[in-house]
């Protein structure tokens, strides 16, 4: 009866906060069972193997995280708002997370792969399924943007994997130099990616629509 308990789900816990600071391969099973408060039997009758584990890490890390876009992309708002608001929780994510352990922990999906990808294709596959996914939100957000004018990209799907790539490049930087305000450039590289004028270019041509009227 001691297995319905949530120790699934304390060792989910553990062992997302420790790949999150210290990475996977440095991880032994017995360190995330003590973190966690659990005997180290627990781990082997809820996880087959330490992979199994990345697996289950990353896709609950995804399901939170897919909630958080959906709302944020598919939410209300012009979509280029939309957009930018997501590059504003991402940072306010980053800056919360310095805050609370003193380092910028970066993009666990990021960092996994980096660590994982040719280590392990169970674990790349996973990967790349969550990654083709966010890019799959973006594009329709791009998309529409395109289709309102605001932007001028050919291709749409390939427009949103830079922006995707853009937004896991600069929280790496932000990683490194345990520095959130290295996101503080994503908007303006995301409105050149999409071909999107900058602020003080669409502030410029407003002004000049008014003069001309």
């Amino acid at each position: 009866m001691g297995r319905t308990s949530n120790a699934r789900e304390k060792i989910l816990t553990a062992a997302q906060s420790l790949i999150g600071q210290r990475g996977y391969s440095a991880l032994g099973t017995a360190e995330i069972c003590k973190v966690a408060g659990v005997p180290k039997g627990s781990f082997y009758y809820f996880f087959e193997t330490k992979e199994a584990l990345a697996l289950a890490v990353l896709d609950e890390h995804w399901e939170i995280q897919r909630g958080d876009w959906s709302r944020i992309l598919r939410g209300g708002g012009e979509p280029l708002q939309r957009l930018r608001q997501l590059f504003e929780e991402t940072e306010a994510g980053q800056r919360a997370g310095q805050q609370s352990c003193g380092t910028v922990s970066g993009c666990l999906f990021g960092n996994l792969s980096l660590e994982l990808s040719n280590q392990t294709e169970a674990v790349r596959s996973r990967l790349q399924g969550i990654f083709d996914a966010q890019v799959g939100m973006v594009e329709e957000v791009v998309a529409e943007a395109a289709e309102r004018g605001e932007i001028a990209v050919g291709d749409h799907r390939e427009a949103a994997r830079s922006v995707v790539a853009q937004l896991e490049g600069q929280v790496l930087f932000a990683k490194l130099y345990n520095d959130p305000r290295r996101l503080d450039a994503l908007w303006r590289s995301c409105l050149a990616i999409l071909g999107a004028p900058l602020p003080e270019e669409a502030t410029a041509k407003v002004g000049r629509n008014r003069n001309e009227a």
